[in-house]
């Protein structure tokens, strides 16, 4: 029940992830949301475990989901997240 910031310091601290463990986790993983979530915060930290997991085996779903009352969609993982932590076109750019 951590809040949404929370669990963004968790993840920025997690850059040492396996990606074998991460890859079994993932695959495993029944709750869409949680996949996505863990995909969001670990491109925001630009974790390097990301290069060896492969995203094609990992079942995202379809559609949006709200994870965030009141937030803004996220454009790649159809996620709702606080918004300030959606990309804006500048941001992409640089």
């Amino acid at each position: 029940r951590e809040s949404f910031h929370q669990a963004d310091v968790i993840m920025q601290g997690a850059a040492t992830l396996s990606p074998k463990r991460l890859q079994v986790l993932l695959d495993k993983c029944l709750s869409v949301k949680v996949k996505r979530l863990f995909f969001f915060f670990a491109d925001r930290h630009r974790h390097a475990c990301l290069r060896y997991v492969n995203k094609d085996t990992v079942d995202l779903g379809s559609g949006k989901h709200v994870l965030v009352r009141g937030g803004c969609l996220h454009p790649k993982y159809r996620i709702t997240v606080p918004a300030e932590l959606v990309p804006t076109a500048s941001d992409r750019l640089a």
